[in-house]
């Protein structure tokens, strides 16, 4: 109980202090797009790798990620630590990019501020309106970043059964229409069970995948055969 209890508070007081530094960026009156999303992912790196640290996980990636951009990661989504995993990736690669995530996270209590002011963009599924301003805003951001990449959980929502939950439309909707490659990545983990027993004495090592391009227009199969690729690979 008591490490759960200081698991918690301890990412809450760094949450927080990345919030006033996220707000920074994001409330600037004079910086450009591009120069807006590389600050603001690189503090969400920053705040991962502190995380990371602090639980004491260690992540190995088998793949590589790709040097080029304009990329959607298909990751599949099992944990609250999913989204810090990937930032840890990220960070090494060097990538600009952000996630998507439903409208109600950026209306939420504990983490509202954090989706808000990070950068993410948030979608409401319920309203065409809120759809059509969504696309627009990925547009223009594509419009105004080179180096941009963009960031999904297809399945939409924390899947806890064996496998991967079907997938929405959105991810193959947005590769398609801005033209993005589709890369896609199986975190080979219960990382619900990892964050649950950290923070760790000993090195907690979790392995994530990475793939070739597979197709929007079939993602879902091309992201199975993936995975289970990836599940044949020996886990040491």
């Amino acid at each position: 109980m008591f490490k759960t209890i200081s698991k918690f508070m301890f990412m809450v007081k760094v949450g927080l202090k990345y919030v006033k530094i996220f707000k920074q960026t994001f409330f600037h009156p004079y910086i450009t797009k591009k120069s807006s999303t590389t600050q603001l992912s690189q503090d969400r790196q920053s705040y991962s790798n502190k995380i990371l640290e602090y639980l004491n996980i260690e992540v190995e990636v088998i793949g590589e990620i790709p040097s080029r951009d304009r990329i959607l990661y298909a990751i599949n989504h099992r944990s609250l630590l999913d989204i810090i995993v990937m930032e840890h990736i990220f960070s090494n690669s060097n990538k600009n990019g952000t996630w998507i995530a439903k409208q109600e996270l950026f209306e939420s209590f504990i983490y509202g501020d954090f989706f808000k002011y990070s950068g993410c963009i948030g979608v409401d599924l319920e309203s065409k309106r809120g759809l059509l301003s969504f696309f627009k805003e990925i547009k223009s951001v594509f419009s105004k970043v080179d180096n941009f990449n963009i960031y999904m959980f297809p399945e939409g929502e924390r899947y806890k059964e064996e496998g991967i939950g079907e997938f929405q439309s959105g991810a193959s909707k947005i590769a398609k229409s801005n033209k993005l490659e589709v890369i896609p990545v199986f975190i080979n983990d219960s990382l619900e069970k990892v964050f649950e027993d950290a923070p760790y004495k000993e090195k907690r090592k979790v392995q994530v995948h990475i793939g070739e391009v597979i197709s929007h227009k079939n993602l879902e199969n091309e992201y199975i055969e993936f995975m289970n690729q990836a599940k044949g690979k020996s886990i040491e």
